[in-house]
């Protein structure tokens, strides 16, 4: 428990004090946030935050990592496979929103990575993650991930290796691939507002926090080796482990909120999105919850689904549009909800899926008790 609130707590502090250190580094770099075009001329408010520092999403990923490692060590416990998988798909799919972002300020235009270009700088960041959580176990001889789909814990019918080897192995990788880039596809298109996703990102990330943590009491190492017969158990690898790396994470991005908030000081642009997204996917693969993740991230359905909804719309109706602006936030602004109205109500929404998750987590459980 002591690694798990040092954790937290040092992150914490780290992106609350240091960030104004951060954003005199940002301005004398010309870290400055880029304002699209025709963004600016549907959202005329959205002209005032050019020049706003961006990139910010390298102190919470600097601060995680700080959290984590002071947490771990002077807690007693060790860095395991599972935390440092989390680290790898954070620090992996923020590095490929940092090239984005710097292509965006050196150039100061828009355009940075196209779309696949991203999804293949994610993908050879989520192969590695998926091959390396499979293959190597811990003293117990668990594997961080799962050859199964998994909802609560692993569902038997639904077995990856069923067909083969071979095929097992590239349905397993597809899974990962389709967790990771959708997730941090996700995040990054939510990350529209100021606070939005890191908003929405603390109350997510910390969910898991508290899923891995009861994962971690309710173990079934720890039931074999005290010769008890559990039923609810779950059969996760570093469960405690899981819990402090998220809990450092969610630290950083509280302390980054205080900067980030309406009206920001500093934007997290593509590094710190695509980071949120890394660590809520490798949250959700390691804890072996998957399909909880549509209801337990909802909030980060919401603005892809609003653009998919749009595009199929404007395609089918030849040209006609369902929403004034996607994703739906902005259009929400276009319909005059003041800013800081949105991102409230969207950390509400946030809030009671996440909670509306955990309870469903927790009465699974019951069941089997």
């Amino acid at each position: 428990m002591r690694s798990l609130l040092t954790a937290a707590a040092i992150s914490l502090a780290f992106t609350l004090f240091l960030t104004p250190v951060f954003l005199r580094l940002f301005r004398k770099w010309g870290w400055g946030q880029v304002i699209r075009t025709p963004e600016a001329i549907e959202n005329p408010s959205h002209e005032t935050k050019r020049g706003t520092p961006s990139m910010g999403g390298t102190i919470f990923i600097a601060g995680s990592l700080v959290g984590y490692g002071i947490g771990t060590f002077t807690g007693g416990s060790y860095p395991t496979a599972s935390g440092l998988l989390v680290l790898w798909l954070m620090v992996g799919f923020g590095a490929v929103g940092f090239i984005d972002d710097y292509m965006k300020v050196r150039s100061q235009r828009s355009g940075g990575l196209s779309g696949w270009r991203k999804i293949v700088g994610q993908l050879l960041v989520v192969l590695p993650f998926g091959i390396v959580a499979l293959t190597t176990t811990n003293g117990y001889g668990k594997a961080p991930a799962s050859e199964f789909i998994s909802l609560f814990r692993d569902i038997p019918a639904l077995w990856l290796f069923a067909l083969g080897p071979i095929v097992g192995w590239l349905l397993y990788l597809a899974w990962l691939s389709l967790i990771g880039v959708a997730s941090s596809n996700a995040v990054n298109l939510t990350d529209g507002l100021d606070g939005l996703a890191a908003g929405a990102g603390v109350f997510v990330i910390g969910a898991y926090s508290l899923i891995s943590f009861w994962q971690f009491k309710q173990s079934c190492v720890a039931a074999a080796l005290e010769s008890s017969v559990q039923d609810g158990c779950y059969d996760v690898a570093n469960p405690f482990d899981l819990a402090v790396v998220s809990a450092s994470f969610v630290g950083a991005l509280i302390g980054f909120l205080w900067w980030n908030a309406p009206k920001a000081k500093v934007f997290m642009g593509d590094v710190g999105s695509m980071a949120i997204g890394g660590v809520i996917a490798a949250m959700a693969i390691l804890t072996r919850a998957e399909l909880l993740l549509p209801l337990l991230a909802g909030v980060f359905v919401i603005a892809p689904g609003s653009v998919i909804v749009q595009l199929t719309y404007f395609k089918l109706t030849r040209g006609k549009r369902l929403f004034l602006q996607s994703p739906f936030h902005h259009h929400l602004e276009m319909r005059g909800w003041p800013e800081a109205t949105i991102v409230v109500r969207m950390w509400i929404i946030s809030g009671l899926l996440a909670v509306s998750a955990v309870g469903l987590f927790y009465v699974e459980w019951l069941t089997r008790s």
